[in-house]
């Protein structure tokens, strides 16, 4: 008897592809010390005490237990509106924000919520490979606008409105950005809103690492700063997993404007039915009660940055070509080999495990990406001897 045909958008979709690259680390024997895995955006550290007693009290609570508005409770709503309004120097309402079962699935809500099967939203490359994924599924074009390591991985609006035609109906920007680090410049970004302002479009920007950003970065940008009429065709993602050792929580949240509420409410009430509620509760009290523990996070992920900047500057034919909040994109020293195979390599010789560019952009330019939030400044300094030894065995 045949198997019953599954859905072929699905079947043409990669699997997912850190799996693959754990099974390397996992072949590893121990030769050059103990493993040390770069591969994944994980909090270093898990909740603070104060928090994990929030979240353990909230989960007591048995009104937690029973379903919740589909936007999300209004406590974390109104924290997370004057959080972001006294950071971009917005006026939003609790009304502008949605609370998601993560910033992934917030992704694919805005993606269902602008498109149909057979259209198409530009998505810069490299990227964050659960975005194309996402819009494979659904039968949606993720349209390639190329990142250039020489632009420090940053998009161009202008290349960017060369791919637009009749059936592209948003942009998708990360910043800071994942797989690569880069950090998109505010003028960056405002011209990408004013292109989709332009021609019709919306721009979504995913902010998920914008608790790691320096001061002199802040505000990101001025978009959220605009009138409620200029803000019609931009919507913001973010995740509360980094800032806060959250992720086995599942809370995202997206700024949205007014004439989404009505279609993302259907596309809330189907895929979530409401987000985890003892996370809101927690979550609306650390927002203003951690601000110095979310500071203390993101200065020793700064002073991670720079050992692993240091580190690389020790490797002679390795080259940094972008980093920032969690991730270093990083040019491998092996011309001859495919990044998958220095990726496995590394990992079984050497124990260190990155992941290759080929996870993020479809043809193999020679980079690795780097998760160097997950290892403090002691760890990071073995790279170099462990790299170099490697380049002894190629």
């Amino acid at each position: 008897m045949s198997l019953t045909p599954l859905n072929p958008w699905l079947a043409a979709v990669a699997s997912p592809p850190i799996p693959e690259a754990k099974s390397w680390l996992a072949a590893y024997d121990g030769r050059a010390g103990e493993p040390l895995d770069l591969s994944q955006a994980v909090p270093a550290d898990p909740p603070p005490p104060a928090l994990r007693d929030r979240l353990a009290k909230a989960a007591g609570d048995s009104t937690t237990a029973a379903y919740g508005p589909i936007a999300g409770d209004m406590i974390l709503r109104e924290a997370y509106a004057d959080h972001v309004n006294g950071l971009y120097t917005s006026q939003l309402t609790p009304e502008d924000v949605v609370i998601t079962a993560g910033c992934n699935l917030a992704f694919v809500m805005a993606a269902m919520t602008l498109a149909r099967a057979g259209d198409n939203l530009i998505l810069p490359t490299p990227c964050y490979f659960n975005h194309a994924m996402a819009l494979g599924m659904l039968g949606i074009e993720a349209r390639v606008l190329a990142c250039p390591p020489e632009q420090g991985f940053v998009p161009d609006a202008g290349e960017a409105e060369k791919l637009i035609d009749r059936s592209t109906r948003a942009i998708i920007l990360v910043t800071p950005n994942n797989p690569t680090g880069a950090v998109y410049p505010p003028a960056i970004i405002e011209a990408f809103a004013d292109l989709c302002e332009r021609r019709g479009l919306t721009l979504v920007i995913d902010e998920t690492y914008r608790d790691f950003l320096a001061d002199e970065a802040l505000p990101p940008h001025r978009l959220l700063a605009r009138d409620a009429g200029k803000r019609t065709h931009v919507v913001q993602l973010y995740s509360f997993s980094k800032a806060y050792g959250i992720p086995g929580h599942r809370l995202g949240a997206m700024v949205v404007p007014e004439h989404w509420r009505s279609d993302l409410g259907k596309v809330l009430d189907t895929l979530q039915i409401c987000p985890p509620r003892p996370g809101q509760i927690a979550c609306a009290w650390a927002i203003g009660a951690l601000t110095s523990h979310r500071l203390r996070n993101r200065d020793d992920i700064l002073r991670r940055a720079i050992a692993f900047h240091d580190a690389f500057a020790l490797l002679k034919d390795w080259k940094i070509g972008s980093i920032g909040a969690y991730f270093a994109y990083v040019r491998h020293g092996f011309p001859h080999l495919s990044s998958e195979e220095v990726a496995r390599r590394m990992a079984l010789q050497q124990g260190v495990l990155a992941l290759p560019g080929t996870y993020f952009e479809p043809r193999d330019h020679g980079y690795l990406r780097f998760a160097f939030a997950n290892a403090d400044a002691e760890r990071i300094a073995t790279l170099p001897a462990r790299l170099s030894a490697l380049t002894a065995m190629a």
